[in-house]
């Protein structure tokens, strides 16, 4: 038995219904040991939000599962009736198994955020940025460095006739 994974275009935004379904058409069908996982790819990834840190899920490929299986007939036949299921990633239907390294790449990110999450921070260099938070609120600056690792920035303020760089979280900033 020869297990590979594939990628499979699903609707966007019911991958993890999706996921849920299959698994159980595949249990039905009795096919578990020719498709052992099913995954919706995703990461940690941590967010502060009025103050509080939040750790959410954001998937990496909206409108994709990976699936782990051995491709015959009967499991070909249970993953393409499940309701959702778009098409698999191939060439003209056939559909193409991963490369190892694409594997890898993908499990690892995944594994990677499970255990310290990526903050996200929605701002890049030479952003104009407005302070909302702090002794400088309401005054508009230019992102000169993000540290998304630490979630904070570098902004460029001019005070009093001169431009002087603040260290900020994220947070305290919004977009001008």
């Amino acid at each position: 038995m020869v297990l590979e994974w594939y990628f499979l275009r699903v609707q966007v935004g019911r991958e993890e219904r999706i996921r849920k379904t299959m698994i159980a058409r595949i249990k039905q069908a009795g096919l578990e040991e020719f498709v052992p996982q099913v995954l919706v790819p995703s990461e940690q990834v941590a967010e502060v939000r009025e103050g509080k840190r939040r750790i959410r899920k954001k998937k990496l490929y909206p409108g994709y599962l990976m699936v782990q299986m051995e491709l015959n007939d009967d499991v070909w036949f249970a993953i393409r009736e499940t309701s959702g299921f778009g098409d698999f990633v191939g060439s003209r239907g056939t559909p193409t198994p991963m490369t190892s390294q694409e594997v890898e790449n993908i499990l690892g990110r995944m594994d990677e955020s499970k255990e310290a999450p990526k903050m996200s921070v929605q701002f890049n260099k030479g952003d104009r940025v407005k302070i909302k938070d702090g002794p400088f609120e309401n005054i508009d600056g230019t992102v000169e460095d993000v540290n998304p690792e630490k979630g904070t920035l570098e902004v460029a303020v001019t005070l009093f006739g001169r431009s002087t760089n603040v260290s900020l979280g994220y947070w305290e900033v919004e977009p001008v």
